[in-house]
């Protein structure tokens, strides 16, 4: 049952992989870097600033803080574990007519951290948002959607490592989500 699962993960990776073209290329390298989240994050904390303030603002950013750090070093975990290679360590799929853009390939690759960050945030920040900003959940999670497709077209990541990420992303924000409000309620910092 899990060769089949993992065979059928290699072909939709391949499958995926396999749409792209040079003429994108620099496009979704930009998309997978990591740096090209701080314009969108910025506006997230501009935003929590205008509608929280100044005090609930310091309090989220630790709490923020510790969410990422939370899926970053759970993501090392599941990677240290499963030891999955990545696609990019298999010499058999760039046989197959993978194509590999990214910048580096790092050693193991189940889980995503980029999905898992990706969609941590968006869940977390949808939500915190939701009450000024009833779509923008829609439009953080679209984007978390493009960072996750992102590591498959560089070649990095097989869908199933997205899936989980995201999945495992969604539950620590909902999970900091709820901490972050617990915490504002018990230092008196809600509306």
């Amino acid at each position: 049952m899990i060769d089949k699962l993992l065979e059928l993960d290699k072909e939709l990776f391949l499958y995926l992989n396999g749409l792209g073209s040079s003429t994108w290329d620099d496009i979704w390298l930009f998309i997978t870097n990591e740096y090209s989240f701080i314009p969108l994050y910025a506006i997230l904390l501009f935003l929590i600033y205008k509608k929280y303030g100044a005090k609930p603002l310091l309090l989220m950013v630790f709490v923020i803080a510790a969410m990422i750090t939370f899926t970053d070093q759970i993501t090392n975990v599941f990677k240290d574990g499963f030891m999955r290679p990545r696609p990019c360590r298999l010499d058999s799929l760039l046989d197959e007519g993978m194509r590999y853009i990214a910048v580096r390939c790092g050693k193991y690759g189940f889980f995503s951290g980029h999905s898992s960050n990706s969609m941590a945030a968006a869940v977390f920040g949808g939500l915190l948002l939701r009450p000024y900003f009833k779509n923008l959940i829609f439009i953080l999670l679209f984007w978390s959607f493009i960072v996750a497709y992102s590591r498959i077209y560089v070649g990095v990541h097989y869908p199933l490592d997205i899936i989980c990420g995201m999945t495992f992303g969604a539950l620590a924000g909902f999970g900091f989500y709820k901490l972050n409000i617990y915490l504002l309620k018990r230092f008196n910092l809600s509306e």
